[in-house]
Parts: C-alpha cells; sequence; structure tokens
C-alpha cells in the first residue's frame, strides 16, 4: 500500500471536520489512525474510500490520485478497496453467503457460479460456512461483523478500510473480530483501522496517526507514538485512555 494525502480538506454545514492534512505512509502494511472522537478519523477514511469528496486537496493510492470528479474512476478506485463499517452495513433481507455474492457478481464480474464457490470459501476460512444461508437478523453482532470482513476480502482487495469495527459488540465479540483482523494483517494484507481499542491499536499497527481537530498531529511507529508520544495532545490522550 502506498498511500500519500496532500492539504485534505472537508467542512459539513460549514464546520471543519478535516483541516489541510498532509501524510505520506510510505510501505506501511497495517496503519490505525486513533484520536478523540469528532476528531475526522472516520471522515478521513471515507474520503481515502472514495465515499467523501474533500472540499480541497488530494489522495493519491498506490500512485494514482484519486479523481473524485468521475463517478465512474470512483466506482474503478472503490473496487479496489474493501470497506468493513461498524455498523456492519449487511444488506437484512439477503444471506450471508448473497450479502457476500452480490457485490462479487455486481461490482467485480464473477459469474454466479464464481461467486458461490469464491463466497463459500471465504465463509468457511471464517468457520461461518454453517451460517451461510442465515440472514444478518439471525446472526450474533460478531458473525454479522465477520461476514462483513469475508465480504470485503472476497474480492482480494488492495486495501482494507475498517472503521471502527468492534464499536457496536460486547467484549467477547470484540477480542473475536480483533483476533481476525490480526491472522488477516500475518497473511500480508494491507489495512487502515480505525479503533479506540489503544492494545490492539500498538500491538497491530505498523504506523500509527493520531488525529485531533481535523489533523494528524503525529505519526510514528506504534511503539514510538505510545512509548514516546511528542505532542502535548496526544499525551493527554494517551494519557486518559490508558489510565483503566
Amino acid at each position: 500500500m502506498k498511500l500519500r494525502l496532500d492539504g485534505v480538506r472537508k467542512a459539513f454545514a460549514g464546520k471543519t471536520v478535516l483541516d489541510g492534512i498532509y501524510a505520506d505512509f510510505g510501505d506501511a502494511r497495517a496503519v490505525v489512525f486513533i484520536g478523540p472522537s469528532g476528531g475526522g478519523k472516520s471522515t478521513l477514511l471515507r474520503t481515502i474510500a472514495g465515499l467523501e469528496a474533500p472540499d480541497a486537496g488530494s489522495v493519491t493510492f498506490d500512485g494514482e490520485p484519486v479523481d473524485y470528479s468521475s463517478e465512474e474512476k470512483l466506482r474503478a478506485h472503490r473496487r479496489r478497496l474493501g470497506i468493513v463499517f461498524q455498523a456492519f452495513n449487511l444488506f437484512p433481507h439477503l444471506t450471508a453467503l448473497a450479502n457476500i455474492t452480490l457485490a462479487l457478481e455486481k461490482v467485480h464480474g464473477h459469474t454466479p457460479e464464481q461467486a458461490r464457490e469464491t463466497a463459500m470459501s471465504t465463509l468457511r476460512r471464517f468457520a461461518l460456512d454453517a451460517h451461510a444461508m442465515k440472514k444478518p437478523a439471525e446472526l450474533s453482532g460478531g458473525q454479522k461483523q465477520r461476514v462483513a470482513i469475508a465480504r470485503a476480502i472476497a474480492a482480494q482487495p488492495g486495501l482494507l478500510l475498517f472503521d471502527e469495527p468492534t464499536s457496536s459488540l460486547d467484549p467477547e465479540m470484540t477480542a473475536e473480530v480483533l483476533e481476525l483482523i490480526e491472522e488477516l494483517k500475518a497473511e500480508g494484507r494491507s489495512f487502515i483501522l480505525v479503533t479506540h481499542e489503544m492494545g490492539f491499536a500498538r500491538r497491530v499497527g505498523d504506523t500509527v496517526a493520531f488525529l485531533a481537530d481535523g489533523k494528524i498531529v503525529e505519526k510514528e511507529s506504534a511503539a514510538q507514538l505510545f512509548d514516546v508520544p511528542q505532542s502535548a495532545e496526544c499525551r493527554d490522550f494517551l494519557a486518559k485512555v490508558l489510565r483503566y
């Protein structure tokens, strides 16, 4: 993954959410965004994904600027990504299997047979094959999120984007999903993760970026940022969230 942000700005209803973000993530495979709520993490992730267009600045992914002016080019950009949302975003009227095959057929051009084979293989990979014909209402929160992750990786994207994937889960289900993300890193998959799980951020992140007030205040290796934060904002944040 090669990702560069140049002066990315975004405002909603006159409120600045991203305030001129500059960052080059080089060849980092696992990038983690941390910081206080409202600091811009999810908006930045959605901008990288092509789901929000910046008001100014540019995003370059694998050497290609993201063209926000063309819906066709944005669709092509999104096809290179796998996105996992905190609210799962599964289609409630479709089975777990159909939630995966739909994107493979309609977005990635698989035949129904290819889509089903790929989807079932991915569900087996996550020990979900026994739940393939269940609809989301019949699944636990952890199972729903694992189906969402299975859907995201089924097309072998170049980059996975996780937007607080455990925020609506209980502790046991949270551990289950975090273990799965850790396995994906061990497999060599590249991802950007927005999370409030500080221990996990430190363990899994190659690069950790601290966002506050719409800016990347600090960006370091996980060990450097957590052990020796350079900014007062990051020190204060970590002191609060790591206290208990």
